[in-house]
């Protein structure tokens, strides 16, 4: 699984912004719109790996959102859509599935049980059945929000945690800057700034958990980064 890129569609303000926040802290890169075309706008622009929409909207609704998402031959690489909606008929949740929608959630709903769904939307995307990764001594649970290096926990912001998890799907892979830029960060991140090269850094002397151990995060000079499994 690699790291996830969110955007969260609802025009209740509020909920959408605590929505976010929620995902957030699960260590997602998430974006918000509040109506339906801003959303049309950042999926065709931005992408994104699910869409957490709201049927009822100003404007265009969720429905057509989604069905402008589905059509669109812009968009090659296809999100996963979970409805969020306070219609709870059987009518409602097949219009919205035969739109192209992937799951249905109706509010009001705890937010353990949507972080539930998203994780299962895309462990159905990356044809996973469990969601822990492993290079070298290094372990993730993304469903426990947990790594360790050998026997030792490590204790990781939500943002460490996320580039972890993206830097665990492609060892041994050289990734760019502008690359943990666009599927680790949202769109407010600043490309100008230092904020990749010094979560890099803040990453790389926490799985280093002693003076002893290789530094597995290697910096290819003019090129950005590579995690390496170590000593075999």
């Amino acid at each position: 699984m690699r790291s996830v890129r969110i955007l969260v569609v609802d025009d209740e303000v509020d909920l959408a912004d605590a929505v976010a926040r929620g995902l957030r802290r699960e260590g997602y890169a998430v974006d918000v719109a509040h109506d339906g075309n801003d959303a049309f706008d950042k999926a065709r622009i931005n992408a994104y790996d699910l869409i957490c929409l709201d049927l009822t909207m100003p404007g265009i609704d969720g429905l057509e959102v989604c069905r402008r998402i589905r059509s669109s031959p812009e968009l090659v690489d296809q999100p996963r859509i979970l409805m969020l909606t306070a219609r709870d008929s059987v009518d409602d949740r097949v219009g919205g599935l035969d739109q192209g929608a992937d799951d249905y959630l109706v509010k009001p709903f705890a937010f353990a049980e949507l972080a539930a769904r998203v994780r299962t939307l895309m462990r159905r995307e990356a044809s996973q059945t469990n969601s822990v990764l492993q290079v070298g001594e290094l372990e993730l649970d993304t469903s426990r929000h947990r790594a360790s290096r050998g026997s030792a926990e490590l204790t990781l912001t939500a943002k460490e945690f996320a580039l972890l998890r993206y830097f665990m799907t492609k060892p041994d892979q050289v990734i760019s800057q502008e690359e943990l830029l666009e599927h680790v960060w949202d769109e407010h991140a600043d490309p100008f700034t230092n904020t990749v090269r010094v979560t890099v850094g803040t990453l790389r002397k926490k799985i280093q958990v002693d003076d002893s151990q290789v530094n597995l995060i290697e910096t290819v000079i003019g090129k950005g980064y590579r995690l390496t499994p170590g000593p075999g």
